[in-house]
C-alpha cells in the first residue's frame, strides 16, 4: 500500500474530490485592490498550495468576483495563472461568475464565448457527481438575484436524478450574514429558489461573495461558503467593525461520499508544520492490522 493511498477506519475512501475556491478578485495590470492587497500575489500562493497537496481533484471551482472590475486583462492574466496548474492537476476549471465581474468580458475572457449578458451558466458531470453553475449576478448591481427562465433551466436540470447528486455553485449564498449591512447584497427571492430544488437531488450549495468561511442550511440543503484568495473579513472584531484583513486566505477541500461531502478549510500560508505523520509513520501503521493500528496509536500510554 502506498503512502496516498492508505486508509483508516469505518469510511471508503471518497467518490470525487473537489477544490473550492472564491474571490479573486484580479486587476489589469496588478494595482494593488483598495491600496493594501497583491491580488495576483495572494492568488499565487494559493495556486502553489494547491500543487503542493498532489491531489488529482475532479475539477477546481471558482465561485464568483473573479475579477475586481470585470476588466478583459484582468480575466486574462487569471486564466493564465489558473490553466497551466488545472492542466497539471488534469481538472477541468468551473468559473462563477459574481458581483464584480462583467458577463461579457468573462464569457469572452476564459469561456471563447459570445461577450452577452447572458448568465453564466452550465452542467458538468463529474463521474456520476453532478455540478450546475448558476449566475446570481443582475448587471449593474451588486446584490444577487436569479431569474424566472434561469430558475426554469434548472428545474428542468434536476429533473432527472444522477448517481451522486448534484452540487450548485453560485456566488451569493443562501444563508444569513452577522456582519450589518451584509443583508443589502444577499441573493433575494430565495424563496424561489428553494422551490426549484424541492425534492430534487441537491445535495449541496458552494458559494462565496462573503470573504469569509462559513456553513449553513439552505431549504434543507448544506451551503458552504468558501473565504476569499484576495483579502479575508476580520471576524474576530465586532460585527460592526468586520473589515478586511491581508491574512486568514483558504480554500476548500471539498470530499464526496455517498452518504455526506465533507469542507475542510485549507489554509494559505507558510508557517512549517511538525513531523509526527510521516511518510515513514503512515507507511508502519499500514503494515499493521486494524486491531494492531488500534493498540498502537490509540490506546493512552503512561508519560
Amino acid at each position: 500500500m502506498s503512502v496516498t493511498s492508505a486508509r483508516f477506519g469505518q469510511y471508503p475512501a471518497p467518490r470525487r474530490v473537489l477544490l473550492h475556491l472564491s474571490d479573486t478578485h484580479l486587476l489589469a495590470g496588478n494595482p494593488l485592490l483598495g491600496g493594501r492587497y497583491d491580488t495576483a500575489e495572494n492568488l499565487r500562493r494559493t495556486l502553489e498550495r494547491v500543487e503542493r497537496m498532489r491531489l488529482r481533484p475532479d475539477a477546481i471551482v471558482f465561485t464568483g468576483d473573479l475579477t475586481d472590475l470585470g476588466e478583459p486583462a484582468a480575466y486574462a492574466a487569471l486564466r493564465a495563472a489558473v490553466e497551466p496548474v488545472a492542466e497539471r492537476l488534469g481538472a477541468p476549471v468551473v468559473w462563477v461568475a459574481g458581483n464584480h465581474d462583467e458577463r461579457p468580458a468573462l464569457r469572452a475572457g476564459l469561456l471563447d464565448g459570445e461577450p452577452t449578458q447572458e448568465p453564466v451558466t452550465g452542467v458538468w458531470d463529474l463521474g456520476g457527481l453532478r455540478l450546475i453553475a448558476l449566475d446570481t449576478t443582475v448587471p449593474g448591481w451588486h446584490h444577487g438575484e436569479l431569474d424566472d427562465a434561469q430558475l426554469r433551466w434548472l428545474v428542468d436540470v434536476l429533473r432527472t436524478p444522477v448517481e451522486l447528486g448534484t452540487l450548485l455553485a453560485m456566488h451569493h449564498p443562501p444563508v444569513p450574514s452577522h456582519v450589518p449591512l451584509f443583508d443589502i447584497l444577499e441573493l433575494r427571492d430565495q424563496p424561489r429558489l428553494a422551490a426549484a430544488i424541492a425534492g430534487s437531488d441537491v445535495r449541496g450549495i458552494l458559494a462565496g461573495h462573503l470573504h469569509y468561511s462559513t456553513s449553513g442550511l439552505f431549504a434543507g440543503v448544506p451551503v458552504n461558503v468558501a473565504a476569499a484568495t484576495c483579502y479575508t473579513m476580520d471576524l474576530a472584531l465586532p460585527p460592526e467593525e468586520v473589515n478586511g484583513m491581508d491574512a486568514g486566505q483558504s480554500f476548500h477541500l471539498v470530499h464526496v461520499y455517498d452518504d455526506t461531502i465533507t469542507h475542510a478549510v485549507v489554509p494559505v500560508t507558510g508557517a512549517e508544520t511538525a513531523d509526527f505523520f510521516s511518510a515513514a509513520w503512515v507507511e508502519r501503521m499500514s503494515a499493521l492490522s486494524p486491531q494492531e493500528r488500534l493498540e498502537a496509536f490509540s490506546r493512552k500510554r503512561p508519560r
